[in-house]
C-alpha cells in the first residue's frame, strides 16, 4: 500500500487551521461555560450512623488550625516531622485539626460529647460552628439531655454558653472530672500563662455550676457511657467507652491530637499538655489497650468524621478510618 504524503500534509494543515480558527473564535466569543453554574457550596457538616441500638450524629465546630507543627509537637526534630507529614500527603507548614463532636441518641437520652470553641477565636475564624452544624443535623439545643466534657480546655467546653453568657443548652446536665473543674476555674491562675484558658473555662462553666456533675474513673455515669481516666493532657482528662447491644467504641477526646504525628511516635510531646511526659505515657498505654482489644475509636481532632480503628505499627500505631456509610440499611 502506497501512502500519499502530500495528502497527509494537506490534512495536517487543515487540522492546524481548524484548531487555530477554534481558538480565535473562543477568544472573540469568550470561554464556553457549562450549562450549570459552579455552586461554591459544601455539604452540611454532620454525619449520622447507627451503632448497636444507638444512633450517633457527628457534628463539627469547624477546623482548628495550629500553624507550624514545630510549635506544638515537641521532642522530635523539625525535619523529621516534615518527613512524616510529607509521607502522608499533609501540609508541612500548617497543621489543621478537626473538632468532631459525637451526639449519641440512646433512645432515652441525647448525649453530646464536648462543645467546641464557642465564641473564642484564639485559633482563628473557622471555629465556633457548633450551632450551625446542629441545625444542619436537625438537632435542637434544648433536646440535649447531657453534655459530657473530656476536659476543660477552650476547644472542648467553649460552646456551653453564648456571647451573652447565658447557657445554650437549657435542659442539659454537664458532666466533667472534678479535678479539671477545680484546675481550670481557679481564679488564682488568671495571672499565669494559662489566663486565656482560665477565662474561657470560667465563662462557660461557672454559669452552669448548679448543673455540673462529676464522674469518676471506671464509673458508668450515664446509660452505656463509662469514664476512663486519661491524665496528662490535663489533670482530669478522660476518655469514654460508649456501649450498646454488646458493642463498644471509645471517644478518645484529646488522647492523641494527630492521626500521624502522635500515632507513629506516641512518645512525642504536645505543647498544650499540662504534663507532657504523663500524657505520653497515658497515650501509649491506652492506645495499646484500644488496639489490642480492637475497640473502634473516635477522635475529636482526627480528619472528619474521626471514626475508625487502631492497630499497632512499629513503635507506634496506625489509624484506619472507617468508610462513611451514606445509605442506611
Amino acid at each position: 500500500m502506497i501512502h500519499d504524503a502530500s495528502r497527509t500534509i494537506e490534512l495536517s494543515r487543515r487540522s492546524l487551521f481548524g484548531l487555530g480558527a477554534a481558538i480565535a473564535a473562543t477568544a472573540v466569543a469568550g470561554p464556553v461555560w457549562a450549562r450549570a453554574p459552579k455552586l461554591g457550596t459544601q455539604s452540611p457538616y454532620y454525619y449520622r450512623f447507627g451503632f448497636g441500638e444507638t444512633e450517633v450524629s457527628v457534628v463539627s465546630d469547624g477546623p482548628l488550625p495550629l500553624g507550624d507543627p514545630s510549635g506544638a509537637f515537641l521532642g522530635v526534630p523539625k525535619e523529621e516531622i516534615s518527613v512524616m507529614l510529607t509521607r502522608n500527603f499533609l501540609d508541612t507548614k500548617n497543621v489543621v485539626l478537626e473538632q468532631n463532636i459525637p451526639i449519641v441518641n440512646t433512645g432515652s437520652k441525647l448525649i453530646m460529647f464536648d462543645t467546641g470553641m464557642g465564641t473564642s477565636q484564639l485559633f482563628g475564624p473557622t471555629t465556633g460552628r457548633l450551632g450551625k452544624s446542629l441545625a444542619e443535623a436537625g438537632i435542637k439545643p434544648e433536646d440535649i439531655d447531657a453534655i459530657v466534657c473530656s476536659h476543660a480546655h477552650i476547644d472542648h467546653i467553649g460552646g456551653i454558653v453564648g456571647t451573652d453568657g447565658k447557657p445554650l443548652f437549657a435542659n442539659a446536665e454537664i458532666w466533667l472530672s472534678e479535678a479539671d473543674f477545680n484546675f481550670w476555674t481557679d481564679e488564682g491562675k488568671l495571672g499565669s500563662n494559662l489566663k486565656d484558658f482560665i477565662v474561657h473555662a470560667r465563662k462557660n462553666l461557672l454559669p452552669v455550676r448548679d448543673r455540673i456533675k462529676f464522674f469518676k474513673d471506671g464509673q458508668e455515669f450515664l446509660p452505656g457511657v463509662t469514664a476512663i481516666a486519661a491524665p496528662g493532657h490535663t489533670v482530669g482528662h478522660t476518655i469514654f467507652l460508649i456501649s450498646s447491644s454488646g458493642r463498644s467504641f471509645c471517644f478518645m477526646g484529646d488522647l492523641t491530637h494527630h492521626q500521624v504525628l502522635l500515632l507513629e511516635k506516641p512518645a512525642m510531646e504536645f505543647a498544650y499538655d499540662t504534663d507532657p511526659k504523663q500524657s505520653a505515657r497515658t497515650r501509649i498505654r491506652l492506645l495499646g489497650m484500644l488496639a489490642d482489644k480492637q475497640i473502634p475509636v473516635m477522635s475529636y481532632h482526627f480528619p472528619w468524621p474521626g471514626f475508625g480503628n487502631l492497630a499497632r505499627a512499629g513503635e507506634g500505631f496506625r489509624f484506619y478510618a472507617e468508610p462513611m456509610k451514606m445509605i442506611r440499611g
